[in-house]
């Protein structure tokens, strides 16, 4: 019930699409989980997963796809077709994409077919991580709904992981948005290679502390009822391939992709041209998944070449590379590919990552890079560098204080007060800071609530 009313907060009476899913997703549970032939059961969840993907496709993709088939007809000097715009429900992806993993695991016998409606209820509607993942699967809690053990630890662990969540968001990815947002509305003429660069490194540092800041308040706010979600990142800017990169970016969707997409297409198992094939495929979703966009169908595509040029060989030779040069090439070609996940069009994307390599022919007469480097981006810049990346010794003090908990059971009892004391001042400062950043900026949400 808390987590339909939630939803129902933000998105009123489109918490019907959400008891839908709900209500269809047990129903092709039941009856995947019931039928004893071969063939019923996969009738069953090709049933099921066709009303999940009608679901996703009408709400997420009906005004790109019209869109594009107007452009059609205007070539061939057809009147356009008339649709009415359709509201994007939040978190349909996220929500989607855990209801459709739950009935392959069912159909594979991963997971028994959940009887109480009330559990898969509350599997589909968990409000921590309902509107943007991380994307849990069924299996990972269904022990954890039907029994678990809510403690003072838990929870005031929950509390100290939402709060840093709740900072990068606040004190890093808001800040960042600024220069970011500023950059990519200067007009192409007056674009610069400094100024480029500038609005790509603030929204490379602005997406990933918006959507781990929110990936770490979700895991918090579970961990206070005693839910244990999965990790969904693992320092993505310190990969030295893309390959690594997608194995610590958003860890639960690539994974995804991986176990429910990649491998029934035959993963590598089929040839290699088959498997340069299927990682095509699969990017070419993951970007679409993204957004109803083209400036999103080039960003999948686009991570996918260079993951199959990495197959080809590429990743032999960067792994005898010397480090910081590999590095600097996974990072070089991240920022490039935030530039088309950024961009508002093709034409945007295009002008931008040619302002990059001083292409762009602009002049800074108008718009000067030191209008965009205040006072505030300067100091929250380095310091979000730094939080990148595992620099600090100790840099995850916050979310891994039990560790240092169980190692100071034989210590003198004044050190583990001093620990325990400098633990909760340090998440009451940041609290300070996060209110006084609160009450002094206008509404900036999510990245990912838009997919």
């Amino acid at each position: 019930m808390a987590g339909l009313f939630f939803y129902a907060w933000g998105e009123t009476h489109y918490v019907l699409i959400l008891l839908i899913s709900i209500g269809l997703n047990y129903l092709s549970g039941i009856l995947i989980g019931n039928a004893t032939e071969g063939n019923r059961r996969k009738i069953f969840l090709w049933v099921g997963l066709s009303l999940n993907l009608t679901l996703l496709v009408f709400f997420k993709y009906v005004n790109f796809f019209a869109a594009n088939f107007n452009q059609i007809l205007h070539w061939m000097r057809l009147p356009a077709i008339a649709v009415e715009p359709v509201h994007l429900p939040l978190g349909i992806s996220f929500f989607t994409f855990q209801a459709m993993s739950y009935l392959i695991d069912v159909y594979r016998k991963n997971n028994e077919a959940v009887r109480n409606p009330l559990d898969l209820g509350l599997y589909i509607s968990m409000f921590p991580q309902l509107v943007a993942g991380p994307i849990v699967r069924f299996g990972d809690i269904a022990d954890q709904i039907k029994k678990r053990e809510v403690t003072p630890s838990d929870f005031t662990c929950g509390i100290r992981r939402f709060v840093v969540g709740l900072a990068q968001k606040m004190l890093i990815a808001n800040i960042l948005a600024v220069p970011a947002d500023a950059v990519f509305a200067v007009p192409h003429q007056s674009l610069t290679t400094s100024l480029a660069w500038l609005g790509t490194i603030s929204y490379t540092l602005q997406i990933y502390f918006d959507f781990s800041g929110y990936s770490n308040m979700a895991i918090g706010l579970g961990l206070m009822f005693s839910f244990r979600f999965p990790e969904n990142f693992n320092f993505p800017y310190i990969s030295k391939s893309i390959t690594e990169f997608w194995r610590r970016w958003h860890i639960s969707l690539s994974s995804w992709f991986r176990d429910y997409l990649y491998i029934p297409l035959g993963g590598n198992r089929r040839g290699v041209l088959r498997t340069y094939i299927n990682l095509i495929i699969v990017f070419f979703l993951c970007g679409l998944w993204h957004g109803a966009d083209w400036t999103f169908v080039i960003w999948g595509f686009y991570h996918g070449l260079f993951i199959v040029i990495e197959r080809m060989g590429l990743g032999r030779w960067l792994k005898r590379l010397w480090s910081p040069l590999a590095h600097f090439y996974t990072m070089i070609i991240i920022c490039v590919g935030w530039v088309w996940f950024r961009s508002e069009s093709v034409d945007q994307a295009i002008l931008m990552t040619a302002a990059l390599f001083g292409r762009s022919g602009g002049y800074n007469m108008i718009y000067d890079i030191n209008q965009f480097l205040t006072r505030e981006v300067l100091f929250v810049l380095p310091i979000a560098v730094m939080f990148s990346m595992p620099l600090i010794p100790g840099f995850q003090f916050l979310t891994n204080i039990s560790t240092i908990k169980k190692n100071l059971g034989k210590v003198f009892p004044l050190k583990k007060r001093l620990v325990y004391g400098l633990e909760a001042l340090t998440v009451l400062v940041i609290m300070f800071l996060v209110a006084y950043q609160l009450a002094a900026q206008t509404h900036n949400p999510f990245i990912y609530f838009r997919f």
